[in-house]
This record gives C-alpha cells, sequence and structure tokens, in this order.
C-alpha cells in the first residue's frame, strides 16, 4: 500500500466569507461571552464583539481601506488584535499579520513587500519601542491601539455592505519564519482559513460551552485560526491570558476563566507543569486543547493528559502554508496514537509522503517528504510567483519539506526535517527518534538533536539538553552509558551540550539552523573532549 489518504467527511465546507460567519454566530449566540482580555480586564459578548467590529469596519472604511488593501497589525495578544482581524475581514482588505519580535529591517521588508496601506500598532512592548522604529523606518500611515487615534477609527452606524466580497478573495498575509533570507508571505483566503478553523473545532467537538485560553501568538495562524476562527464559528468563548506568554498568568486564567480547551507549543506547557506552585492550580474544567507547533515531546504529552486534566488534547500538524493544519489527532484515538503520531488527514483534504526525488508515493512505512492538497493550500506566496512554483507543485500539492511515514491506518508521524536528516556514516538518522528517546531521561526536561560536521563521519550528533531543576549537568558519558543497549550505535549522541534553553522563533519553533551555527563555533573553540563533556 502506497502512502496515501485523503480525508472524508460528512459535513461539508463552508461556502461564506469570515464575516457572514462570524454574523451567523452572533445570530445564534449574541448573549454569550465571545471575547476575554484577562490582563485588560475586558469582557465582550458576541452582539457586544460584533458591534465593535462593524464600527472599527466603518471606521477603516472611512479612512479609504477598502477590497484588497493591505492592513497591518503589529501588537502583542490583545482584544484590538482581534476586533481588527474580523473587522479588517468584513470590509475585504488584507490583514497582515507583523511578528512581534520583528525589528526595523524585518519591519520595512514587510511594509514595503506587501505595499502596506496601513499599520495598526501597539505603542511598545517588553522592550519593543514599536513607535520608535516605525518612526525609523518613515512610515507615515500608522494608528496606535490605546491612543485617542485608535479610539477614533471607531464608527457607528450599521455594518458593512459584504455583497462584493467573495470567500476565495485573499484576506491574510503571514510571513513564514524564513530560516535563510527574507521571510515569504503566505497569501490564504476566507475558504482556508474559516474552513480550517472550523474543522480544527469539529474534531475537538467544541460547542457554544467551550472556553478556548489562547496563551500562542495571535500573529501566528496557531492563535488567529485554530484559535480564533475554530472558537467563533462554534460560539465558544476567546480567553487571552497576556499580552506575551507567561506560564503563571496562564494557569491562572485556566483557573478563573474556567478554560475547557487550552493551547501551546511544548515548551509552553513544558513550562507551566514546571511552575513550582502548578499542584494549586485549578485545572478541573480542562478536558481538550492542542499541542502544536513543533514535534511533541511523548513524554510532555502524556503529562498533560495525566497532570492537567486534558484527557481529549489533540497534536496538530501543519505550516503556515496550509492554513495551518494538515493532519490531526481525534479525542478517540488511543494515548499510543496521541502521543506517536500527529493523527490522520483533516477532512476534505489529502495527505502524501513521496520520495524527494522521483516524487511518487512511498510504501506505507517508509520515510519521505510530506505533501498536502486541498481547500488549505494557500493561493500562493505574496508577489513571489517562483518560490510559489517551488512550494506548489503542477497537480497543487504542497511540499512541506517534513520528512514522514504514513502507516496502515492513515496515522502520520513526522520524523524530522529533510534539511534536519543526519547521515552519519552512510546512515540516516532522524534526530527526532533519539530526542524521544533522551525524554525518557529522568533528568532530562528538554533536548533537541542537530548534526554537526565530522572529518571521519561527514556528520555526528550533538544533543542539545535543558536539565530538570536540582538535577546534575549530564556528560557525554552519561548519556552514551543511558543510551547503552538501547539505541542503535550510530544514533548515540557524540557530544552533549547542557543549556538553559534553546534559541526559538516567537511561534516555539526551535531554531536548529543557529544551533548548528553555534555548535560548529563551540567545536571549533574547544578541543573534542571538552565539548563532550560540556
Amino acid at each position: 500500500m502506497l502512502s496515501y489518504a485523503s480525508g472524508v467527511s460528512e459535513l461539508p465546507l463552508l461556502g461564506e466569507t469570515i464575516g457572514a460567519n462570524l454574523e451567523r454566530t452572533v445570530a445564534r449566540f449574541g448573549d454569550r461571552e465571545a471575547l476575554v482580555d484577562v490582563a485588560a480586564g475586558s469582557r465582550w459578548t458576541y452582539a457586544e464583539l460584533d458591534a465593535d467590529v462593524n464600527r472599527l469596519a466603518r471606521g477603516l472604511l472611512a479612512r479609504g481601506i477598502g477590497k484588497g488593501d493591505r492592513v497591518g497589525i503589529w501588537a502583542p495578544n490583545c482584544a484590538e488584535w482581534v476586533i481588527t482581524q474580523y473587522a479588517t475581514a468584513k470590509i475585504g482588505a488584507i490583514l497582515v499579520n507583523v511578528n512581534p519580535a520583528y525589528r526595523t529591517h524585518e519591519l520595512r521588508y514587510v511594509i514595503e513587500q506587501s505595499g502596506l496601506r496601513l499599520l495598526i500598532s501597539a505603542v511598545s512592548f517588553k522592550t519593543s519601542d514599536y513607535r520608535a522604529m516605525i518612526s525609523s523606518v518613515g512610515f507615515r500611515d500608522v494608528v496606535f491601539i490605546g491612543t485617542p487615534g485608535f479610539s477614533e477609527l471607531f464608527l457607528d452606524g450599521d455594518g458593512p455592505d459584504m455583497s462584493e466580497l467573495a470567500f476565495d478573495d485573499p484576506i491574510n498575509i503571514q510571513y513564514t519564519s524564513g530560516t535563510t533570507g527574507f521571510p515569504k508571505g503566505a497569501t490564504l483566503s476566507h475558504h482556508n482559513i474559516l474552513n480550517n478553523g472550523y474543522f480544527v473545532g469539529e474534531l475537538i467537538n467544541y460547542t457554544e460551552h467551550d472556553r478556548v485560553c489562547l496563551p500562542v501568538p495571535l500573529y501566528h495562524c496557531f492563535g488567529m485560526v485554530m484559535g480564533n476562527l475554530a472558537a467563533t464559528s462554534h460560539g465558544a468563548c476567546i480567553v487571552l491570558p497576556a499580552p506575551g506568554f507567561d506560564p503563571e498568568a496562564t494557569l491562572a486564567a485556566v483557573a478563573s476563566e474556567r478554560i475547557t480547551s487550552l493551547y501551546g507549543v511544548p515548551t509552553m506547557f513544558i513550562a507551566e507543569l514546571g511552575l513550582p506552585g502548578f499542584a494549586g492550580y485549578d485545572l478541573s474544567t480542562l478536558r481538550t486543547g492542542i499541542m502544536a507547533g513543533s514535534p511533541c515531546p511523548v513524554e510532555v504529552m502524556k503529562r498533560v493528559v495525566a497532570e492537567m486534566n486534558m484527557s481529549e488534547v489533540a497534536i496538530c500538524y501543519g505550516m503556515t502554508e496550509t492554513s495551518p493544519v494538515s493532519t490531526m489527532t481525534r479525542p478517540d484515538d488511543t494515548l499510543a496514537r496521541r502521543t506517536e503520531t500527529v493523527g490522520r488527514v483533516m477532512p476534505h483534504l489529502e495527505s502524501k509522503v513521496v520520495d524527494p526525488d522521483t516524487g511518487r508515493p512511498v510504501p506505507h512505512g517508509e520515510p519521505g517528504e510530506l505533501c498536502t492538497r486541498g481547500y488549505s493550500v494557500m493561493l500562493g506566496y505574496w508577489n513571489q510567483p517562483d518560490a510559489t512554483a517551488e512550494a506548489i507543485d503542477g497537480a497543487r500539492w504542497m511540499h512541506t519539506g517534513d520528512l514522514a511515514t504514513m502507516d496502515d491506518e492513515g496515522y502520520v508521524n513526522i520524523v524530522g526535517r529533510i534539511k534536519d536528516l543526519v547521515i552519519r556514516g552512510g546512515e540516516n538518522v532522524y534526530p527526532r527518534e533519539v530526542e524521544e528517546f533522551l525524554y525518557t531521561h529522568p533528568d532530562i526536561a528538554d533536548v533537541q538533536v542537530i548534526g554537526v560536521p565530522d572529518v571521519k563521519y561527514g556528520e555526528e550528533l550533538m544533543a542539545w539538553v535543558v536539565m530538570r531543576p536540582g538535577t546534575t549537568p549530564l556528560t557525554a558519558d552519561d548519556v552514551r552509558a543511558f543510551c547503552a543497549g538501547k539505541l542503535t550505535h550510530y544514533k548515540v549522541p557524540r557530544y552533549v551540550h547542557v543549556v538553559d534553553g534553546f534559541p526559538m522563533t516567537v511561534t516555539g519553533k526551535v531554531r536548529k539552523v543557529e544551533m548548528r551555527e553555534k555548535s560548529v563555533g563551540i567545536l571549533g573553540l574547544q578541543d573534542a573532549a571538552a565539548v563532550r563533556n560540556a
């Protein structure tokens, strides 16, 4: 059997715009709570949220913003972010998500590459002085959240006329992290992201009674699609615990807001589980949630299920270019399925695993590149047709760059990135497999495995390790002893580097390229024995 699967569903795709879908929810659940900004102490019912969305939409129209115009938002998590998302959707403007961690070089690129008409921005966040950075790049069409200028954008009146909008219109540009060169702007439609959010919500059984806590950034698909759109398409409530990730604020919000669903990347759950007062938080209302954004360690997943009351937690896999979720576990999957795979293909989508060299599907169980096709595949990279053609082939398959296997029942396991594959002495080593094993060490809190150059074998394995509090740093000899008789010799890391944390993107993805660069420097500056015992 070849590695191909299609997602069947009795539910049809939603053939409507985001604005129309929101209005349907408001008509059904107008009096129910829709949005809570815990840090600001603000709350909205669906009727109140829709009224503010319409007021901002009218203000944008009065400012000359219309269908197809690009409106940027540069801010941490806040209610204004959510309101802006739906207001731009209602007038057909294209929301450009600006990474809160960007600096002037990246900001200028996004402004120019997207052809931004207007930027809605926070004044500052943490060490980022957004006002100063915007001034330094010379962009003048900006409105700052929390100032009179932003308040003046809200105009009373009827909602905007959405009759000229089509669900295949572009509605969002999200710039991928880009490990080399400038990021590319994945351009997504109403149809792309509304349906993806809707089916994510369906697969974890959302109803109007759910309360969804989002410590993940709204600027990324995890927040604005899997979070906001999954919630609003089902009448559930969005709860923003803090402007940026704070494990204490997150668990406090879960307890005080009676949260039923909690999202996070693995490092967020690790931080929450590691809080000194973790046992004191009332997590009894939790039943589900999503762990995604990077490979989910099996041991962490098991603790989330057992200690956080999240018996129905799901693993999601995807990428910005696919709106984002392509595969997902289901609540009735066994714990093994929900800890050892990224689930099965989503409804109305197709997945296949192909030989990267030939493009042909590989047999079940064999590794290859994972590809996705269907409604979720982006329209393309904004104004970059060549880059689009490299990512999406002539049959509309999105090539993910991820190495995966598919079993006989269609469950997918991500074994690494094509670029992360380590070839040691002719043997293929998938870092994910080694990482999963090392997570079982009682003293290891987190671990990442990379390949570093080696004269004899071409590449050798190096493990970056975060220790549990109160434990003694491991040496390479310690790790070798732990692996002895359990891992094939060529999968045992030669080098061990104990660190406090890993270089990360703001969405929680580990920057292995940066880790390799630093490791090469470490190896070049120290002798091998010193590195092995670092």
